[in-house]
């Protein structure tokens, strides 16, 4: 009798504890507590202070991309900001080399830039961007649009997959650059086709198709099946979280970052929020957060440092409160997914620290 009793105490004990509680979501008053990646970002200032300070103070390290882009400046004052960077700050910024494309079809051109950047890993590059220009505008000796696939670039992406690079990927455009501007859904988007025609490609049929773009990249990486691929900008499927789903089942290996694409994400929210809510909990290993900000030229390096902390805490409130957020992208308010706390973490550092494991190192060791 007295064991039974002793069970039956035992089993109403029991039953009165609570189970544990799941943590509750970061709040905004955790923003600057939790420590965080930015694995998009274009430094080209002369000095990196000013984004040192606001990052420490907000608690962000930085992962900043070269890009052939004509936009920014030159390739080789680029690697020269970066690598300066990073040998200046190594605990805060880490950087990412990219080749130009003048004379790929010279002889010697794959051999010369796989040992351009064999010198800048050696310099502390973490990986290698390939952006869009190779299959929106690059243009071979007869004139033809070159995409990314094209075989005459096989032997340099064969060399990256043998070194084991990572290779981070821009290609096309996001899916509103093909749809006219009245179908297009974040407001970013609409105003700047609106004012760049030329890249509009709704207005340019005779260019590749969305789907043309997506399936030269997608052919790319099935003919180097061991390169580690990044897919910036969210691989461009930024516009269907469940057709990106699909893609990162597709390619179990490679990743994404969000970022210039919580717009998109935010529109999406706007109508399924749970539809999103479920797939950064399902991808929670995949997705890496990154703003895309870039200093423009003649920018303050205060003026940029404000827009930093302006963004950086508006997409926190975003991914880890209920909160209605006015957000520039959207006519109307987006209400924040509040993820889970271990979503959030991966999302914001863990993936990032292991996608790039060379960065970001620590002084004295």
């Amino acid at each position: 009798m007295r064991g039974i009793l002793s069970g039956m105490i035992l089993a109403v004990a029991g039953a009165a504890l609570p189970a544990a509680a799941a943590p509750t979501p970061y709040t905004m008053a955790d923003f600057d507590k939790v420590p965080k990646i930015d694995a998009h970002l274009h430094l080209h200032g002369a000095s990196q202070a000013a984004f040192v300070d606001v990052a420490r103070k907000d608690n962000f390290r930085g992962l900043t991309i070269n890009v052939d882009y004509p936009d920014f400046p030159p390739l080789d004052v680029q690697r020269k900001v970066a690598r300066a960077a990073a040998r200046a700050y190594p605990e805060q910024i880490a950087w990412v080399a990219t080749f130009g494309t003048g004379g790929f079809e010279q002889p010697g051109w794959t051999q010369a830039t796989l040992k351009d950047l064999d010198a800048d890993f050696a310099a502390g590059a973490v990986g290698v961007k390939v952006w869009k220009n190779i299959g929106m505008s690059l243009r071979d000796g007869k004139g033809r649009l070159v995409m990314l696939n094209d075989p005459r670039f096989k032997p340099l992406f064969d060399g990256l997959e043998r070194r084991g690079a990572i290779v981070l990927g821009h290609q096309g455009e996001p899916h509103n650059c093909w749809l006219p501007l009245d179908q297009m859904t974040v407001n970013n988007d609409r105003e700047y086709f609106a004012h760049h025609p030329a890249y509009h490609m709704f207005k340019h049929p005779e260019m590749p198709s969305y789907e043309q773009q997506m399936a030269a990249r997608d052919d790319l990486l099935a003919q180097h099946p061991r390169l580690h691929f990044v897919g910036v900008h969210m691989a461009s499927l930024e516009w269907d979280v469940d057709r990106l789903g699909r893609w990162l089942d597709s390619h179990p290996d490679a990743n994404v970052d969000v970022a210039a694409r919580i717009g998109q994400i935010q529109y999406q929210s706007q109508r399924d929020p749970q539809r999103v809510r479920d797939f950064f909990i399902k991808y929670q290993d995949r997705l890496m957060y990154g703003s895309d900000l870039a200093q423009s030229d003649g920018q303050a390096d205060a003026d940029f440092a404000r827009d930093l902390d302006t963004v950086w805490r508006r997409d926190w409130r975003y991914f880890n409160t209920t909160d209605s957020i006015r957000v520039p992208e959207l006519d109307q308010p987006v209400r924040g997914l509040a993820l889970p706390r271990a979503v959030v973490d991966k999302l914001y550092r863990l993936n990032a620290e292991r996608q790039y494991p060379h960065a970001w190192h620590k002084t004295g060791t």
